[in-house]
């Protein structure tokens, strides 16, 4: 289970979090949704403390941080925090000088210290896991982008996270590699990985995450099942923002795009 509670994030005298709290299930799949500048990607990276929260409490797990203003938290404390999760960048963030199997297996061997062969093995399986195992040896620049993508996501699933969280993972893929990310994160949604994804991505939000959060300047408006709120939302604030990512999809198939 992942619990924020209070969670306020600034950046100099712009509050970009204000007072979020939100539990995540363990096995569940949430889509934070909102507009551009909404909070949404803070909010994930909140999660993991990439951005460290001005103040709250961040937990998962057993592990729980509480954040103070002014006051520093200990590095050993965020790191124990953060290898519950894994993180899935938009832009893959793979290392282009190696391998997709030594990008998946590096952290294995550099953080957790396991034997070569070790890590080898499970980034192989993982690699099996998103349909990549026959390009193991393959350069991330000969790979297409959904594949460098699906790569991405076998790197963050290699120590065994908790929570998988994925930062708007198919918004630099044309629709038809999209795709093949949104099966791959299907079946791990149905093989019960805990995962948050913040994306503008309306397939993937509601055909894979069983609840959704929408995000508006730093607060939520609205959250629920995905199925009620992105068919039958309550705020008028939504209804607006999901009319938008219902039209952006027409728009595409009628421009040809």
């Amino acid at each position: 289970m992942i619990e924020l509670s209070h969670i306020v994030k600034k950046f100099g005298d712009h509050t970009v979090l204000d007072d979020v709290s939100i539990t995540f299930a363990e096995g569940s799949v949430t889509a934070l949704i909102g507009p551009s500048g909404g909070g949404k990607s803070t909010l994930l990276r909140c999660i993991n403390l990439l951005e460290t929260p001005t103040s709250g409490t961040v937990q998962i797990g057993e592990e729980r941080i509480e954040f103070h203003p002014g006051r520093k938290v200990g590095w050993a404390a965020i790191q124990k925090l953060r290898r519950k999760t894994g993180m899935v960048f938009q832009n893959f963030q793979l290392f282009p000088h190696r391998t997709a199997i030594e990008n998946v297996s590096e952290s294995l061997t550099t953080v957790l210290k396991w034997p070569k062969e070790r890590a080898r093995q499970r980034a192989l399986e993982l690699l099996e896991k998103v349909g990549l195992a026959h390009k193991a040896d393959a350069w991330p620049a000969t790979l297409s982008g959904g594949q460098q993508q699906r790569v991405a996501i076998a790197r963050a699933l290699a120590p065994s996270p908790e929570v998988l969280l994925c930062d708007e993972p198919t918004s630099a893929l044309d629709p038809e590699l999209a795709g093949e990310v949104v099966e791959v994160l299907a079946q791990l949604a149905r093989e019960g990985t805990t995962m948050v994804i913040a994306t503008h991505d309306l397939r993937l939000a509601s055909t894979i995450a069983q609840e959704a959060v929408f995000l508006d300047a730093g607060i939520v408006v609205e959250k629920g099942p995905s199925r009620a709120l992105f068919g039958d939302p309550q705020r008028e604030r939504t209804r607006r923002f999901i009319a938008t990512l219902i039209q952006k999809p027409a728009e595409q198939e009628g421009s040809g795009i």
